[in-house]
């Protein structure tokens, strides 16, 4: 099977603009059991919210007809926010299931071609925060180097290379159904971590 032809931006770059929002959310998903877990540990936060909003994009997605007021999704999403002052790991990686998913909505509301950018980036930067929090090493070029070889980072580099992949085909609704569970990824996040 021939691989497609440019790099890993390019290629997201070259996507129309519903394939660009079937990346997003797949990837939303795996980010989704992160903010369930930060439910979880700290009571705040309402993961059913967020779940509802990102099925909603979801079937914006398969539906064509399907009239969302996608405006009033990203205030819903604004209200689900960790607090501000909430400086712990757990509310940090929640705050990028938002603004993954408010990235997501704002493509859906508009023009907002760097989304899909932010939206990969998100997820591997919390993937990096994750690592360099487990690894406690204190030299950066030793860190840097366990984090690009770190198991959890060719996962995550591996997963995105996927839903790429699906993402280019053509996304009828069995395609988009197959997308979805492939964001889903049995419940485990993009840190390896499963809510309870």
């Amino acid at each position: 099977m021939s691989q497609p032809t440019g790099g890993f931006h390019q290629r997201l770059q070259a996507l129309a603009a519903h394939q660009r929002q079937a990346f997003m959310a797949a990837l939303c998903e795996r980010l989704l059991p992160n903010y369930a877990l930060y439910a979880q540990m700290t009571g705040a936060g309402n993961p059913a919210g967020v779940r509802a909003i990102l099925d909603l994009v979801w079937e914006q997605l398969s539906v064509r007809e399907a009239r969302i007021d996608f405006e009033r999704q990203a205030e819903k999403l604004a209200e689900l926010e960790p607090p501000a002052d909430d400086d712990s790991f757990g509310a940090r990686r929640a705050v990028e299931v938002v603004v993954a998913l408010a990235s997501l909505l704002d493509t859906l509301r508009g023009e907002a071609p760097d989304a899909v950018l932010e939206v990969s980036r998100i997820s591997k930067s919390g993937v990096r925060a994750f690592i360099e929090m487990t690894e406690s090493e204190e030299d950066a070029s030793r860190l840097s180097k366990l984090v690009r070889e770190h198991p959890l980072m060719a996962d995550e580099n591996d997963f995105q290379d996927a839903v790429l992949e699906a993402a280019e085909k053509p996304l009828d609704r069995d395609a988009l159904k197959a997308l979805r569970r492939l964001g889903r990824n049995d419940g485990v996040s993009n840190l390896g971590l499963e809510a309870g």
